[in-house]
């Protein structure tokens, strides 16, 4: 499953950090985060329930961007 969140990140590189991290979060396939249109897409693992990994997707984003913001 495949689902686009909205984001508040600062600038190109705390995006791309915040990719890394994301991508390292257990029940999260693969993210891709966009600076210029303030996007995340996440791709889950089969099995994943969204609503239960998006709070550490955004506790995992957290640590390398104190400010930034996810919307789900």
């Amino acid at each position: 499953m495949e689902k686009t969140y909205r984001i508040e990140v600062d600038c190109a590189n705390c995006a791309a950090k915040m990719e890394t991290a994301a991508k390292q979060t257990d029940g999260v396939a693969d993210a891709a985060v966009s600076f210029m249109t303030q996007k995340m897409k996440v791709t889950f693992t089969e099995g994943s329930d969204p609503t239960e990994v998006m709070p550490a997707v955004k506790k995992a984003c957290k640590k390398v961007e104190r400010d930034c913001e996810i919307f789900f």
